[in-house]
């Protein structure tokens, strides 16, 4: 996700210091005219606005807050952090609070659209912070994404995220089950897709995904592993409001069978290899089978 936001931002004619912590991601964005940096503090120093994307919760401590090499020891006070990282909104409201005393301020905005979303600039960006941050903000985000939008303070832009993530995961796991039913009961998926695609079930899921289980491959959009640990995260915040999500949980349990079968690295779409499985329906591409007998 963060290599093609800062190819966007170079076209922008943006100048950028990048840092990776797999250099060779790093090093490509040279060729686009960005500098690299050896340290996340290397790339921050003299940064008016620095950019954050990284996997979880303690990358992001450790890429922005770690006191020798982090991004935050080469940031000057009025500068501004934007993390993109999808992470506990409890930390994001710490870190946030540990730079404001800094005179640092932050935006926490997660995205969503996937590796596709971000290499056209088409993302929804959710975002927390003030309003004179999420405003100084707002012109480099509308950059990387097609719907920015400020929810609430520090910390609601990952509530946010949560919220988009548990959607999400039902939506997988409901596409996945239609598909099965399409092709247990005798029906052609790709011709039902064809149907419902323009009506109520129309979904950015669908038509992104579904081609993913109807051919029973899953090549990496957005990770299983990554998926779960969001849905980790959405839990935690579930727990701490006393609020049931079986749904949620439901999902989450699945994509622990993926991951314990060696499956996190696949797309999320790989939800669809259980549905076959657990209705003994043949792997490869899916085709419409005869109707079982009701009876069998």
């Amino acid at each position: 996700m963060g290599a093609p936001m800062a190819h966007n931002l170079l076209k922008a004619g943006h100048s950028l210091a990048v840092f990776n912590r797999t250099a060779a991601k790093a090093q490509a964005l040279e060729a686009l005219g960005a500098r690299v940096a050896a340290t996340p503090r290397a790339a921050a120093v003299g940064a008016a606005i620095l950019l954050v994307n990284v996997s979880d919760t303690t990358d992001v401590e450790t890429v922005l807050m770690h006191p020798e090499t982090g991004a935050a020891a080469g940031l000057s006070a009025g500068s501004l952090v934007i993390d993109c990282s999808t992470i506990a909104p409890a930390a994001t409201r710490t870190m946030a609070a540990k730079l404001a005393a800094r005179g640092i301020g932050f935006v926490d905005a997660p995205v969503s659209g996937g590796p596709e979303g971000a290499a056209k600039a088409t993302l929804a960006i959710m975002c927390g912070g003030s309003e004179a941050d999420f405003a100084r903000a707002l012109p480099v985000l509308q950059l990387l994404g097609a719907r920015v939008v400020r929810v609430g303070p520090v910390g609601c832009g990952q509530v946010a995220k949560a919220v988009n993530q548990v959607v999400i995961a039902g939506t997988y796991q409901a596409l996945a089950e239609g598909l099965a039913l399409a092709v247990g009961a005798g029906a052609d998926p790709e011709q039902v897709l064809q149907a419902i695609s323009a009506g109520a079930a129309r979904s950015w899921v669908l038509e992104n995904r579904a081609g993913n289980m109807l051919r029973d491959e899953y090549p990496p959009g957005f990770r299983v592993a990554l998926h779960r640990k969001d849905l980790r995260i959405a839990l935690a915040e579930a727990s701490a409001a006393h609020l049931q999500l079986p749904l949620t949980q439901l999902v989450a349990a699945a994509e622990d069978r993926l991951l314990a079968a060696g499956h996190g690295d696949e797309d999320v779409s790989a939800l669809a290899r259980l549905v076959r499985q657990d209705g003994a329906l043949p792997p490869g591409p899916f085709r419409s089978l005869p109707p079982r007998d009701a009876h069998q």
